[in-house]
């Protein structure tokens, strides 16, 4: 007589909410007689991994000038005996997850948040993924600090866990916001940086031109305290138009409307903060405004705001000639009369936005006294790397630390490269790295280590 062994089955769900909280995977049996029968539970993966709940206070905004920290609260939620699919939920979030951690940490990964996430990744992505798949996540404290070059202006680092979370919303939704942006809008989109816009504009004036051979205008204009006087509502209607499943918006909103004044570290002097503006600071901002200037989901959503404008501009409008990089954006055309009626109705439009023209910052002339964009100068048959900041460059290499010199020179040598005619910029700033005892590569592109 022969006796054949059932087995019981199993299948694993990495994103269903777990039954008991000290598991990271949950299994089931579909043979449940043979269950019952041995009277055996079955057994549970990475028992004890994860840890009880947070219990926080919740304390009051900032004093500027002051480093002073909240601690938002989270809630902790008690699980169910079975665990069930959340119907809205991504039955691939775990494996998106874990590729917005490896995008993250590739720029961010020598950061104390990062490594203190990184030392326990596994735990820490598996404790995420839970608060994502319960929507229990909250974006946690920020860090707010002051930047000085080239202007002085307010910094909002999130948690490198929220980080994880940006990456993980923009490759979910950004693809498709991207299809339908215009060639013409730069920043924090794939393969159109600075170097892109520049190149792009350049490419429009000489095609406008004829190439240098016919005059022409433009109107450049610079948005007012763009970051800060974004309107949240007008942008979740944007965003709702084109993000239709339910959980994804969900979480869109949640990061949207978050609030990161409500939980921060401000890092900094007195002196330092009061170099910032008033008006350009997110603390003095109405409620539902401002974006903090830091973050991945802020580019992107300023990019989705306007294109609204982007796409006014070139339907409407119908400019022949339109690039924006940001809040900063040119026009091209023959005649400065209808730049300047073009202004009128941009101006219309950006009411619509909540949003207005930097009178200080729009010029209107024409197009062979150069234009200054994205740190480049366009101007007759060449394009340069602004003045100014070549300058800097020099100065700051003379006088660098010795430890800093081989990043800051490749770092030049590499920005003075993107211009057309550039070669003179890199010369300069190699004879400086040659000076202090670095070796040039021959194209003037690099340069190499000291010998130890």
């Amino acid at each position: 007589m022969k006796v054949k062994a059932i087995m019981p089955v199993r299948t694993v769900n990495l994103v269903a909410p777990l039954a008991q909280k000290a598991t990271d995977m949950h299994t089931t049996d579909t043979t449940a007689t043979v269950r019952a029968a041995s009277g055996a539970a079955p057994h549970l993966i990475g028992s004890g991994l994860r840890a009880g709940g947070i219990i926080s206070a919740t304390g009051a905004p900032p004093t500027p000038g002051i480093a002073t920290s909240t601690t938002a609260t989270r809630t902790t939620t008690t699980r169910a005996t079975k665990a069930r699919l959340l119907p809205s939920a991504d039955p691939h979030l775990f494996q998106q997850l874990v590729q917005a951690y490896l995008d993250c940490r590739r720029t961010k990964r020598t950061s104390a948040s990062a490594e203190a996430f990184e030392a326990r990744a596994e735990h820490n992505l598996y404790q995420l993924h839970e608060e994502l798949q319960s929507g229990t996540y909250q974006p946690g404290r920020s860090i707010c600090f002051v930047i000085t070059r080239p202007k002085p202006r307010e910094v909002w680092a999130a948690q490198f866990r929220d980080r994880i979370v940006h990456h993980l919303l923009y490759n979910q939704i950004a693809p498709r916001f991207h299809a339908r942006f215009v060639a013409d809008s730069c920043a924090c989109i794939p393969g159109r940086g600075t170097l892109y816009a520049a190149q792009r504009l350049e490419h429009q004036v000489r095609s406008h031109t004829q190439n240098w051979s016919r005059p022409a205008h433009y109107l450049k204009c610079d948005l007012a305290n763009f970051f800060v006087s974004i309107d949240k509502t007008i942008l979740l209607g944007q965003l709702q138009r084109q993000v239709t499943e339910p959980w994804w918006m969900a979480l869109t909103e949640t990061i949207l409307m978050h609030d990161p004044r409500l939980d921060v570290e401000v890092r900094g002097t007195r002196h330092e903060l009061a170099l910032v503006p008033a008006h350009k600071s997110l603390f003095n901002a109405p409620d539902h405004h401002g974006l903090p200037i830091g973050n991945l989901s802020s580019q992107f959503f300023a990019n989705v705001l306007l294109d609204d404008l982007d796409q006014f501009i070139k339907h409407q409008l119908r400019a022949p000639h339109y690039v924006r990089y940001v809040d900063d954006f040119v026009l091209l055309h023959d005649s400065p009369q209808w730049l300047n009626q073009a202004r009128e109705h941009i101006e219309a439009r950006l009411a619509t936005l909540n949003l207005c023209l930097n009178p200080r910052k729009t010029i209107l002339q024409p197009i062979e006294r150069g234009i200054d964009f994205v740190g480049h100068i366009i101007k007759p048959w060449r394009r340069i790397i602004r003045r100014k900041t070549i300058t800097t460059a020099l100065r700051r290499l003379q006088h660098m630390a010795e430890a800093d010199t081989f990043a800051a020179g490749n770092s030049y040598l590499g920005l003075a490269g993107q211009a057309s005619h550039g070669h003179t910029d890199q010369t300069r700033i190699a004879n400086i790295l040659r000076r202090r005892g670095h070796a040039v590569a021959g194209d003037i592109g690099k340069i190499y280590r000291k010998p130890a």
